[in-house]
């Protein structure tokens, strides 16, 4: 059974498609007044966002308040749409994770040009960075979810450089 379903929501005519998952159809929904191309770029924005965030099983404040200044930019969301879009993107990716975070982002890889999935792999980032660390799990996630979009290890890599005083590893103890 769907988790739409199982929440009582109707499916949409993409999801009747099949073409895109629960989890994009889930947060796109709570954008009703955006287009529903639109709509469904920024659910999978979002929810690669959470993944990243997830990667060390622990979601922060700092993240989270990133996460909705992101979301908030990338679609000119009011506060509350980008607080809702980020904490239904969150409850997703702790709830679904696994094989649901390779499918949102191949999902994204195809609706997105290379300049947007660049833009993503930039916040991804900024997203880790938020507490002042980027840790070993959310370094290797972002290589990961760079080379889920195509990008090559070097040049998921190119974008580090600008973190490095983030990095745990370059962090003295």
């Amino acid at each position: 059974m769907s988790l739409l379903r199982f929440l009582g929501i109707g499916a949409s005519d993409a999801a009747k498609r099949g073409d895109e998952s629960d989890t994009v159809r889930r947060i796109a929904s709570q954008l009703e007044r955006l287009e529903p191309e639109s709509a469904r770029y920024l659910a999978s924005f979002a929810y690669v966002l959470a993944r990243l965030a997830h990667a060390d099983l622990d979601i922060d404040a700092s993240e989270t308040d990133a996460i909705e200044r992101i979301v908030k930019e990338v679609a000119s969301l009011e506060d509350s749409e980008a607080a809702l879009v980020t904490q239904i993107a969150q409850s997703q990716a702790k709830l679904l994770g696994g094989t649901e975070n390779y499918v949102v982002t191949r999902e994204f890889k195809k609706i997105s040009t290379k300049e947007q999935r660049g833009r993503l792999l930039s916040c991804l980032y900024a997203v880790a960075a938020a507490d002042g660390t980027i840790s070993t799990l959310e370094a290797a996630e972002i290589t990961s979810i760079g080379e889920e979009l195509g990008f090559t290890r070097a040049e998921a890599n190119a974008l580090r450089g600008h973190y490095r005083d983030k990095l745990s590893e370059f962090q003295s103890s």
